[in-house]
């Protein structure tokens, strides 16, 4: 009797990160390996994906959907999203991964995404923090390096009553969890807000899920306490997205 040895599965992708819109020829994938290994050590590899412009990259146990350029009907699909002149547009994507190695493989993707950036010379569009960014604008992180100020964004604007002010996150969705905000008296200083988010950011990523509501978050860095105060769902960006509101315990009520 023969066993039938089962196909390995194909990794499962998600929807993309990051899009690199640019002009010109696109970059042989042996170009984006080769830089990627000067960069991070490698190796880099790739297997293509039968019948699709994607290819599967893998440096070690992780695993990212790269599309060095997209054919026109799919890639006219995001140029009316976005505000720029480029013709050709590639994508990087995660692949779906449990909690374990979400943060190498969002790591991964910000690699390729900044390499493709690079050889293109174009402009990179981070779909979760709906921030653009040029050559220039990447950090050069060493490999053994991760710092979730490169991947989540801190956004501030008045709330809907004009009452208040309204900080919140774009970016903590990378990493299947929901985005924190935090709602202040109008005047009060943003530097201070902004530390105390992007410390509170720090700890959740940290945790790995995301805390209950009446739940206290301790942020050593600051030597403060926030509390989790509600949960809710915004579309500041257009596209609705889960919120956990915090609050100072120092200042709270």
């Amino acid at each position: 009797m023969k066993i039938r040895k089962k196909a390995p599965k194909p990794a499962l992708t998600k929807p993309p990160l990051y899009l690199i819109g640019y002009c010109g020829t696109a970059p042989p994938i042996e170009e984006l390996k080769a830089w990627y290994d000067l960069h991070y050590g490698g190796p880099l590899l790739g297997q293509e994906g039968s019948g699709s412009p994607t290819l599967v990259v893998r440096h070690g146990p992780w695993q990212a959907h790269i599309a060095t350029k997209l054919p026109e009907a799919n890639a006219a699909e995001w140029h009316r999203l976005l505000a720029w002149g480029h013709q050709a547009l590639g994508t990087v994507a995660p692949t779906a991964v449990g909690p374990g190695i979400i943060v190498d493989t969002i790591l991964l993707t910000a690699r390729l995404a900044r390499g493709l950036t690079l050889l293109t010379q174009g402009t990179a569009f981070d779909l979760t923090c709906h921030d653009y960014l040029n050559p220039s604008d990447w950090q050069d992180r060493p490999l053994n390096m991760f710092m979730i100020q490169d991947h989540v964004s801190i956004r501030h604007q008045e709330t809907e009553d004009g009452a208040a002010d309204w900080f919140y996150t774009l970016g903590l969705t990378k990493f299947g969890l929901d985005e924190l905000e935090l709602i202040q008296p109008r005047g009060l200083p943003e530097r201070e807000t902004i530390e105390l988010l992007l410390s509170a950011v720090d700890e959740v990523q940290r945790g790995g899920h995301n805390p209950k509501v009446g739940q206290n978050l301790d942020l050593p860095d600051l030597a403060q306490t926030v509390r989790i105060v509600k949960h809710r769902t915004a579309a500041p960006t257009g596209q609705m997205r889960a919120f956990r509101q915090i609050a100072d315990v120092s200042i709270e009520g």
